[in-house]
């Protein structure tokens, strides 16, 4: 494999960094070297913002909304002209299957530019008349204006389809970007600025700082004076320093941050499809993914019975190569994070869990020994405030309990310090909406799960996000509402 340099694209340009500082990307398949990444320093970090304000001051600015869409369009286009450029750099980041990169990661990257299209083209404010004392007439309407520079901190889960998920409204609304992508997966970000450019998105519009947290590129971007709104998905951690940040400034942010989502799983139940499709909440991706499911609770009648039925189904996600075929379920993103699933697994051990299958690594062939590999993993028999409960994971895992009464899960899953999504399975669809309601999160699924419509709203509830994006509900952050009152 030829060595990769992963650079930092500031005002259409790649460039490496003055400090001359750079780290390993690693392939979680094999823990093989992709290539070295060039850290960004306040030096870059202040280029970008410098760049992106610029941007905003020149062609950008002044260009037509019907313009901005045809840009969009282009960017769709040229991700699925380079679908398998895109493909393969994102594999190698997270060593996800390629039936999963491919059906969902590259496809919502290009879609994520072209639903804003039509958000945008059909958004509209409020406007009203009154009198006024002396008898004339008022005309107030609004205005919406792009936020400025905005400062985009993507994970690694789902590295295009959440860094594009952010950066589609942004530009679709007249803001630039600085796009800070995780460590862990620097490729598509890097990517899509060949793509920027090949499209002819102005310079400065589109810019990736690479680097880490504190005292990197991540600190530099949240903390500088210049970007005008935050916006981030990750851990709640993170989440808070981020906000801490930005209150230097009064600088709004939004966030989805963590979760420990949890199935409800009544008796009543298509039973197969509630098997499935719970198997993929907890399992696909590794379980690396924002809105999987880690708690379960199954109304006892059919506990026993739903428990035997997801232990085959764990026991059927084959780990290997991402292209192979055979290949049900990836490694985790790094080792870093293998150990701390890991820690977890031992944790439920520790404090009495029945271990149904899995809590450790498979045994995989000689060639990915090295890799990040862990075991699709089921327990039972644990209290509400076991760690594995209550803390985020954030791998191929779930604890499955019984229940008897719609008040008890209820009370159940509501205690909790998070609040992203849910997934619900019951034919009473007046019982499954009655508990949609009543449960404290953002996202409810009934009967599916992962099914999104992007014009609706998505966010966390509780310790799980603030804000909503998608559709219109993104012109709240991603635009700035102004008043004009003229009397007549």
């Amino acid at each position: 494999m030829n060595m990769k340099e992963f650079l930092n694209f500031i005002n259409g340009e790649y460039i490496k960094n003055a400090s001359g500082k750079t780290f390993d990307n690693r392939n979680p398949v094999d823990n093989s070297l992709i290539g070295k990444v060039y850290e960004a320093g306040r030096p870059e970090v202040n280029a970008a913002v410098m760049a992106a304000q610029a941007a905003l001051k020149g062609d950008w600015g002044r260009i037509s909304v019907t313009e901005r869409c045809k840009l969009l369009d282009a960017l769709a286009v040229e991700i699925n002209r380079r679908f398998d450029d895109f493909l393969q750099a994102e594999i190698a980041d997270t060593g996800k299957p390629h039936h999963l990169a491919s059906h969902v990661d590259i496809p919502r990257g290009a879609a994520n530019f072209q639903v804003f299209i039509d958000t945008i083209k059909s958004a509209s404010t409020e406007s009203f008349n009154m009198r006024t004392p002396d008898g004339k007439t008022a005309l107030s309407y609004g205005v919406r204006v792009p936020r400025g520079v905005i400062g985009v901190i993507c994970p690694w889960n789902l590295p295009l389809l959440l860094m594009t998920w952010k950066v589609g409204p942004a530009l679709a609304c007249g803001n630039t970007v600085v796009v800070k992508p995780s460590e862990e997966t620097p490729a598509t970000a890097t990517l899509l600025g060949e793509v920027m450019n090949a499209v002819g998105v102005p310079k400065g519009v589109y810019n990736v700082v690479h680097g880490f947290g504190p005292d990197s590129a991540g600190a530099f971007l949240t903390e500088h004076p210049d970007v005008d709104g935050i916006t981030f998905t990750g851990e709640t951690r993170t989440g808070t320093a981020i906000m801490k940040a930005a209150a230097e400034g009064i600088r709004p942010v939004s966030m989805e941050l963590g979760g420990k989502n949890a199935a409800v799983v009544f008796a009543d139940c298509d039973f197969q499809v509630a098997v499935d499709t719970v198997t993929r909440s907890c399992f696909e991706n590794a379980g690396q993914v924002c809105l999987g499911t880690e708690r379960v609770y199954v109304e006892r009648p059919i506990f026993d019975k739903f428990v035997a039925a997801l232990k085959l189904k764990a026991e059927a996600m084959t780990p290997g190569q991402p292209f192979d075929a055979a290949t049900k379920i990836g490694p985790v993103i790094s080792k870093e994070h293998q150990a701390k699933v890991l820690s977890y697994y031992a944790k439920a051990r520790e404090e009495g869990a029945t271990v149904v299958t899995g809590g450790g690594v498979p045994d995989m062939p000689a060639a990915l020994k090295d890799g990040c590999w862990v075991q699709p993993t089921i327990w039972t028999g644990l209290p509400e405030t076991a760690s594995v409960i209550t803390e985020e994971v954030f791998g191929p895992c779930c604890h499955i309990a019984p229940f008897d009464s719609d008040e008890e899960v209820l009370g159940k899953v509501n205690t909790n310090r998070y609040g992203l999504a849910t997934a619900i399975f019951s034919q009473d669809i007046g019982r499954a909406n009655r508990m949609a309601q009543g449960i404290r999160v953002g996202l409810t699924w009934i009967n599916s799960w992962f099914l999104r419509d992007l014009r609706t709203s998505f966010g966390g509830s509780k310790q799980s996000g603030i804000g909503r994006e998608g559709g219109l509900h993104s012109f709240e952050f991603y635009t700035d509402l102004r008043n004009v009152m003229v009397k007549f």
